[in-house]
């Protein structure tokens, strides 16, 4: 299965879902920023959660198949509209070649991520088929998708992947009347950024803990892969010790020299020597992945084994999805 880009978007890259064997020697994880969404559209083709996919950043993306192609896409960046007809998100879709695909912008959010049937063909790199934008490695040579690039699928697709291939193809778009339910999988509260107290946390004034836990704080225009910066209220810090380069990961917020906050992100460091105040509770980092410049969150506290439930009970809850998956495949197509 094969498709030219016609137009890139602002920021498009392969990414799958990181590489963690190499955080020793300071190679980030990078990878999809929004994992859920990442691994549902790999899900709604029958591929395995970590097959590579292409992040889409605020759309305006045009593509061609050049053959006929089985895709998904899940995310809140994007609308894929076929001429005048909308194509539904979280589900696969059946599209012929010649057909070309345009995802306009959904200002929901930010980031969408476009599964293929067989993931999308690059190479490992460190275990990973994800871009690192910032050394050059990893993903479609080390870089952003350009215009007159070609993208082709893997040709080892699984049975069910295969299967649903079969049973969608058509002269036409086609694509089933179910879809994941990915807004389940998310809290109902998308401006609140569920958060567990770092090392450092005691390490801050209490009104500045109090402002930090009840103010909003908005997303910086200076803001990427690497972290997020979130102008508010400053946070005073009272023991003056001076920190060495201490372990960090995506979802850290730092507390720089002037007061201000960084929330680190998928292609964060693996090091860093700002204090840590909070570590975004796992289950929410696909909220803070789909945030855009001028957006407003709240951060709430809460504790280590309840971060550890809520990112448990998404887990098993998404373990359930293949099986769901067989039973339409099998039975309603």
């Amino acid at each position: 299965m094969q498709i030219s880009i016609i137009k890139p978007g602002l920021l498009s890259t392969i990414q799958d879902l990181g590489r963690y064997e190499y955080l020793a020697q300071a190679v980030p994880v990078s990878g999809a920023m929004d994992t859920l969404a990442a691994r549902i559209a790999n899900k709604a083709v029958g591929n395995e959660d970590d097959k590579a996919v292409i992040e889409l950043t605020y759309a305006d993306v045009k593509l061609k198949a050049d053959t006929d192609i089985l895709i998904a896409y899940s995310g809140d960046g994007a609308i894929l509209k076929v001429e005048n007809q909308i194509i539904p998100t979280d589900r696969p879709v059946f599209i012929p070649a010649k057909t070309v695909l345009n995802f306009v912008h959904n200002p929901t959010g930010s980031r969408t991520y476009l599964s293929v049937s067989g993931g999308w063909d690059v190479p490992l790199v460190l275990g990973s088929r994800s871009t690192f934008l910032t050394a050059g490695f990893g993903g479609f040579w080390g870089r952003q998708i350009r215009q007159g690039d070609i993208l082709n699928s893997s040709d080892q697709l699984n049975l069910d992947s295969a299967t649903i291939l079969e049973r969608l193809k058509s002269k036409t778009i086609n694509y089933p009347n179910w879809s994941i339910a990915r807004p389940l999988f998310l809290s109902a509260d998308k401006k609140t950024i569920r958060i567990v107290p770092a090392q450092e946390f005691t390490w801050f004034d209490g009104r500045s803990i109090v402002n930090f836990l009840s103010e909003p704080y908005t997303l910086s225009a200076q803001s990427n892969r690497m972290g997020y910066r979130l102008d508010g209220f400053k946070i005073n810090r009272v023991i003056k010790t001076e920190l060495l380069s201490t372990a960090i990961t995506p979802g850290t917020i730092q507390v720089t020299g002037n007061g201000s906050l960084i929330l680190l992100m998928a292609d964060c460091q693996t090091t860093g020597g700002y204090p840590r105040i909070a570590q975004v509770a796992a289950v929410d980092l696909p909220l803070c992945a789909q945030l855009k410049p001028g957006d407003k969150i709240y951060f709430k506290e809460i504790s280590r084994h309840e971060a550890e439930m809520l990112y448990l009970d998404r887990e098993r809850q998404l373990q359930k999805l293949p099986v769901a998956i067989k039973s339409k495949i099998y039975n309603t197509f």
